[in-house]
C-alpha cells in the first residue's frame, strides 16, 4: 500500500488560520509605523528651514518665496527659503514668482514676522498617511517666539507624534 502524500484540508486551514492571524497583527503595527516615519520626517523637512527662517529675519526680510528662480534677483524684503515640495504634503508654492509644485507635492507653509511669532507649518497631505491627512488632525507646526525661541506642536494624533513635538 501506498503511503499519502500532502496535505489535509484540516491541515491547510489551521495554516490559512494561522497566516490570518499574523496579517491581523501586522497590518494595523505597519500602518502605525509607516504614519509615525511620516511625522517624524515632516518635522525634519519643516525643521530644516528654521536656519533660513531666522537669518532672513535677523536680515529684516519678511516676504516670503519658497523658492524663487535661478533668474530671479531676490529685493531687499524678500526671504528665498529655498524650499523643496514633499511628497507628504499639501501647500502651495509662496510667493509670486515662485517656483511651483509638480502635482502630487507640496510646501510648508511659512509666516515671518519681526516683531510677533512666525511660524513654519506643515499639513499633511497628497501621500501621506490616511490617518495623518484627516481635517483636524492634519498639521506639525514650528512656532518662534518673539524671544527667539522655537516650539513644535502637532495635531496629529499622540501616538503618531515624534519625539520633540509631543505637545
Amino acid at each position: 500500500m501506498r503511503a499519502a502524500r500532502g496535505f489535509t484540508l484540516i491541515e491547510l486551514m489551521i495554516v490559512v488560520a494561522i497566516i490570518g492571524i499574523l496579517a491581523a497583527i501586522a497590518v494595523p503595527q505597519y500602518q502605525t509605523y509607516v504614519a509615525k516615519s511620516q511625522v517624524s520626517r515632516a518635522m525634519y523637512e519643516t525643521s530644516s528651514l528654521k536656519s533660513v527662517v531666522e537669518t532672513c529675519l535677523l536680515e529684516g526680510r519678511t516676504v516670503v518665496f519658497s523658492s524663487l528662480p535661478a533668474s530671479t534677483a531676490p529685493t531687499a524684503a524678500d526671504c528665498n527659503l529655498q524650499a523643496t515640495a514633499s511628497s507628504i504634503q499639501d501647500g502651495l508654492a509662496q510667493g509670486a514668482g515662485s517656483v511651483g509644485a509638480d502635482a502630487g507635492t507640496g510646501y510648508s507653509q511659512v509666516s515671518l514676522s519681526a516683531t510677533a511669532d512666525s511660524t513654519i507649518t506643515a499639513t499633511f497631505g497628497n501621500g501621506a498617511a490616511g490617518t495623518l491627512a484627516a481635517s483636524g488632525a492634519d498639521r506639525l507646526v514650528w512656532r518662534r517666539f518673539a524671544d527667539g525661541t522655537w516650539v513644535c506642536t502637532a495635531t496629529v494624533p499622540a501616538k503618531y507624534r515624534a519625539k520633540g513635538c509631543e505637545n
